[in-house]
């Protein structure tokens, strides 16, 4: 299935991405650092949702309180919540 994330307080404004079976695939970033947020976007292709939270929740960028990986948990957590 097709999720779209609407990001807060980072440089990218959209996620998309498809989980199929709990495994994360196709995610997008929209905005933001692009060979950054390509990069995270293929390290993360195949790997289990859940796993992509514990990994990226909480991480940081510069001052800010979120960043791109933190915005792509929250993301999948709102999706597995659904």
């Amino acid at each position: 299935m097709k999720y779209r994330y609407r990001t807060q307080g980072t440089c990218s404004q959209m996620i998309e991405f498809d989980i199929i079976d709990g495994v994360l695939s196709n995610v997008m970033f929209y905005g933001g650092c692009d060979g950054n947020l390509k990069g995270i976007s293929k390290l993360v292709e195949g790997m289990p949702a859940e796993e992509v939270i514990l990994r990226l929740e909480g991480v940081c960028c510069g001052m800010k309180s979120t960043s791109c990986p933190d915005q792509l948990a929250q993301a999948l957590k709102q999706a597995l919540a659904q």
